[in-house]
């Protein structure tokens, strides 16, 4: 791969002199070793970080062919259309609850997924669909879900916050902030123990890398070596406070060196980087280079061009951060891509998008046509075990 290793960290803002005065005077003394001032001598260890960005990557270069391409460019597009129609459906009133939109992010779901394998453990947050959908989840299933619907991906119990399908290995799709971090380990560490050559990924926003749970899960991660992915998708804002604004370093890739872990960085928002990036780490995770499992820490650099959800007026950015914004589209760098690479005609690709918006529509149909659950379904579905005794 065409990643760069580094030893010293990946460029972002700097940290403002006087805390780094501070911790200069805080850092530790080492126990041995003088230096020619009679101080002791102490050298910091600093894991690796990689960084995945200018990387030159061609679909060949990568192994990919043309079908593959237009597969990967189809999928992101469903996932974007899919959202748009979900968000007019919101808007009429068919959708209830809160709705996170992924609209900026489909590079990281569908790379992400293409480079490993479909029975490597997914789990995530609430902004869930874009996921859901790469990994192969039916727009039927899911549309109707947002419905609230029987015929739903969870039996039209989660909505949109808890997408779930275990027969894609899709493990939701939850609301609690950071709640589905330990969870995700715990499954990379079942695939270690059973020896089965799995490696879980485990996405969460930005915001989740000041809970508790990420650094409690992050140090077992290490410490068991467990074959995992950690990977936070900063698309720059939690909720609607940006990064540089809520933490003291906005340098997310160094929550991976308390635990020393390897760290990567990697351009959200180039489907090829994401691609090669994911192929790479989970090989290396799942041990398949030398038979040592381990894992990694992720920081995918994205954006969301919609608000947190749907009832977000987006007052704490400008139109011009938006409009910047928009010549990074994931989508569009992707068509321009397959355009200038003669992989398909711009006819070729308005078809696939005609094919996909009636792929959309069709599900909208289906899901108004989905019966919703019937009152002796709500106790379904809560334990494995068909006959649990505490269900009356």
């Amino acid at each position: 791969m065409a990643a760069t290793t580094k030893k010293t960290s990946a460029p972002k803002k700097k940290a403002p002199a006087a805390k780094a005065a501070a911790a200069k005077a805080s850092a530790p003394k080492a126990a041995s070793g003088k230096g020619a001032n009679g101080a002791a001598g102490f050298t910091p260890d600093v894991p690796d970080v990689r960084i995945y960005r200018g990387s030159g990557h061609t679909h060949e270069s990568l192994g990919l062919s043309a079908d593959d391409v237009l597969a990967m460019y189809r999928n992101m597009l469903l996932q974007r259309r899919f959202e748009e129609r979900a968000a007019q459906m919101y808007g009429r009133q068919k959708i209830a609850g809160f709705l996170h939109l992924y609209i900026g992010q489909e590079a990281v779901s569908t790379g992400a997924v293409w480079a490993t394998r479909p029975t490597d453990p997914i789990i995530t947050a609430y902004r869930d669909h874009g996921l859901a959908l790469a990994r192969g989840m039916s727009s039927d299933s899911g549309m109707a879900e947002l419905f609230g619907k029987i015929d739903g991906c969870s039996r039209g119990k989660g909505g949109s916050m808890h997408f779930f399908d275990v027969s894609k290995h899709f493990y939701g799709g939850h609301g609690i902030v950071g709640g589905q971090i330990p969870v995700g380990v715990g499954m990379g560490f079942a695939s270690k123990y059973k020896g089965d050559g799995g490696c879980a990924m485990v996405f969460f926003g930005d915001g989740a890398i000041n809970q508790g749970a990420f650094h409690e899960a992050a140090n077992l991660a290490a410490l068991y070596d467990v074959p995992v992915l950690i990977i936070v998708e900063n698309n720059e804002y939690a909720m609607g406070t940006s990064v540089e604004r809520a933490r003291g370093d906005a340098n997310l890739y160094k929550q991976g060196y308390p635990y020393g872990m390897t760290t990567a960085v990697v351009d959200g928002m180039d489907l090829f980087e994401v691609y090669g990036a994911f192929r790479q780490l989970a090989d290396q995770a799942r041990g398949a280079e030398d038979g040592q499992t381990r894992p990694f820490f992720v920081e995918v650099q994205t954006y969301r061009y919609r608000g947190h959800s749907m009832s977000d007026p987006q007052k704490y950015r400008t139109k011009e951060e938006m409009e910047s914004k928009k010549g990074e589209d994931p989508i569009i760098r992707t068509k321009m891509y397959i355009l200038e690479h003669e992989l398909a005609t711009q006819p070729d690709l308005d078809q696939i998008d005609e094919e996909v918006k009636a792929e959309v529509m069709a599900a909208v149909d289906f899901a108004e046509q989905s019966p919703l659950p019937d009152v002796s379904t709500m106790y379904e579905d809560v334990y494995v075990q068909e006959d649990y005794p505490f269900i009356a």
